[in-house]
C-alpha cells in the first residue's frame, strides 16, 4: 500500500508541477454496551444542535471501506487514555519522522502530529515521512499539520511545492483568483499526505508603521492587509481554496495577534491591551468561521481588556465564552505552540494542557514531542479526579473525531 501510495504522490507531483491524516498506537477498545454507546450518540446528537454561523457547506471525503463508522460510535470504543489521546498534536522534524514522535503516537495515543521546521524534500520523499508517522497510528488516522502560509513561512519548499507569496502580496490578489491559488497551492499538500495546513493569519495588522513594531505578524509580511475588511475577504478565499483540495485549515490566532509588540514564542508577558470582545478586528475570525474552517488557533497572549488574568489560551472568557457563544464556533480549538513558547514557560508543562482544555480547548499543540509524555499523564489524572473535566475531555475527543471523520480519517 505504501508503494502504492509513494507512486501517487509521485504521479500528481507531475501534475502539481504543470499547474503551477488517527488514535496513536493501539486500535480501539471493544465496543461499550450498547446503552453507552447510545448516551454517546445521544450526546454527540445535542452537541451537534448548536447553532453555528457557517454559512458554507462543509466538504467531506468519500469514506473508503475502513472509514464507515461515525464519530460517535469512534469514540464509544475508545478508552479514556485513546481519547486524550486525540487532544494531542505533538511535533517532528519535516524531513524524518522523530522516534520520540512515534513513541508518542504508539505509547501516549497522539492522534495528531506537525511537521517542524523547513524542508526541501519533494512531495513524494515527504509522503515517506508522512505514511511513516501513520503506520505508528491506530485505525484512526492522523492529522498531519504544517504551517505552509507564504512568504518567510513556508515549511514544504521541495520539488512540487508551490513558491507561495507572503501574506501581504496575497493580499493584494482578488479574491476568486486568491482562491484558485489556495486550491493550487492545497493539492501538493494532500498529494504529500499533510491533510491540515495551520494557515490563514487572520489576524489584521493597523498599518505599514504599525507592522514595524508587530515580530509575530508584521515584521514577517504575514498578514492580509491593514484593514479587518481586506483580512477578511482574503482569508475566507484562502479557506474556501484549500477546502476545494480537502485540506483542514485552522484559523489563527484568535483573538488576534496584529496590535502585540512581542512575539509569544520568544517573549513571556505579551500583552494586548486594545482588543475587546466586540473589536471590528474580531472581524476576520467571524469570516472564517463562515467560510467553514474545521479549527480555530488560540493566541497564548494576554487580552487585558477582555480577561487580563490568564493567556487566551487558558482563558474560558474567551475560548468558551468569545469564541465558542459569542462568534458560534462549534469546531477543534487548537493552541498555538504550548511546549516550547517562552509565554507560557512559567507554567508547569502537565498544566498548560490541564489549563487549556479545562477553559474549553480541544487540540493541544506542543512542537516538543518530549513533553507528551507528561502532558497527556496530567490531562489523565485530572479526568480520573473531575467528572467534570472528563466530560470536557470526551467532548473535545468528539469535536476531533468529527474533524477526522469530515477529512476521510476514520
Amino acid at each position: 500500500m505504501r508503494r502504492a501510495l509513494v507512486a501517487l504522490g509521485t504521479s500528481v507531483l507531475l501534475a502539481g508541477a504543470a499547474v503551477g491524516c488517527g488514535s496513536g498506537g493501539a486500535k480501539p477498545a471493544p465496543a461499550t454496551t450498547a446503552a453507552a454507546t447510545t448516551a454517546l450518540a445521544t450526546t454527540a446528537a445535542a452537541s451537534s444542535a448548536t447553532p453555528t454561523t457557517s454559512a458554507t457547506p462543509l466538504p467531506t471525503v468519500a469514506p473508503t471501506p475502513a472509514a464507515v463508522s461515525t464519530a460517535a460510535h469512534v469514540l464509544a470504543g475508545m478508552s479514556e487514555a485513546q481519547r486524550v489521546g486525540q487532544l494531542f498534536m505533538i511535533g517532528t522534524a519535516s524531513t524524518h519522522a522523530d522516534a520520540q514522535t512515534l513513541d508518542a503516537i504508539a505509547t501516549n495515543h497522539v492522534g495528531s502530529v506537525i511537521l517542524d521546521g523547513t524542508s526541501t524534500l519533494s512531495v513524494a520523499q515527504t509522503l515517506a515521512v508522512v505514511n511513516h508517522l501513520q503506520q505508528a497510528a491506530g485505525p484512526v488516522r492522523l492529522f498531519v499539520s504544517t504551517d505552509q502560509e507564504g512568504g518567510e513561512v513556508q515549511r514544504l519548499t521541495g520539488p512540487g511545492f508551490v513558491t507561495m507569496p507572503s501574506g501581504l502580496e496575497q493580499g493584494q490578489i482578488a479574491p476568486a483568483t486568491l482562491m484558485n491559488d489556495a486550491t493550487d497551492w492545497g493539492h501538493p499538500l494532500k498529494a504529500a499526505g499533510v491533510n491540515f495546513n495551520l494557515a490563514p493569519v487572520l489576524d489584521t495588522v493597523p498599518s505599514a508603521a504599525a507592522a514595524e513594531n508587530n515580530p509575530p505578524i508584521g515584521q514577517l509580511d504575514r498578514q492580509f492587509g491593514f484593514t479587518p475588511a481586506t483580512v477578511a475577504a482574503h482569508g475566507a478565499a484562502v479557506i474556501k481554496g484549500y477546502q476545494s483540495a480537502v485540506v483542514a485549515t485552522s484559523i489563527k490566532h484568535f483573538p488576534g495577534l496584529g496590535r502585540v509588540t512581542g512575539n509569544t514564542d520568544t517573549t513571556a508577558g505579551v500583552t494586548d491591551s486594545v482588543t475587546t470582545s466586540s473589536d471590528p478586528y474580531l472581524a476576520p475570525f467571524k469570516a472564517g468561521i463562515a467560510a467553514g474552517t474545521a479549527f480555530v488557533m488560540m493566541s497564548t497572549a494576554i487580552y487585558s481588556r477582555i480577561d487580563p488574568a490568564n493567556p487566551a489560551a487558558f482563558s474560558r472568557t474567551i475560548i468558551s465564552g468569545l469564541l465558542r457563544n459569542q462568534l458560534g464556533f462549534t469546531g477543534v480549538v487548537i493552541s498555538d505552540d504550548l511546549g516550547a513558547a517562552e509565554q507560557v514557560a512559567a507554567v508547569p508543562a502537565g498544566q498548560r494542557a490541564v489549563r487549556f482544555i479545562a477553559a474549553g480547548g480541544d487540540m493541544v499543540l506542543s512542537v516538543d514531542p518530549g513533553i507528551a509524555t507528561e502532558m497527556t499523564a496530567a490531562v489523565l489524572a485530572q479526568a480520573a479526579h473531575s467528572p467534570a473535566f472528563k466530560a470536557q475531555v470526551d467532548a473535545a475527543a468528539l469535536r476531533v473525531l468529527r474533524a477526522k471523520q469530515r477529512y476521510g480519517l476514520i
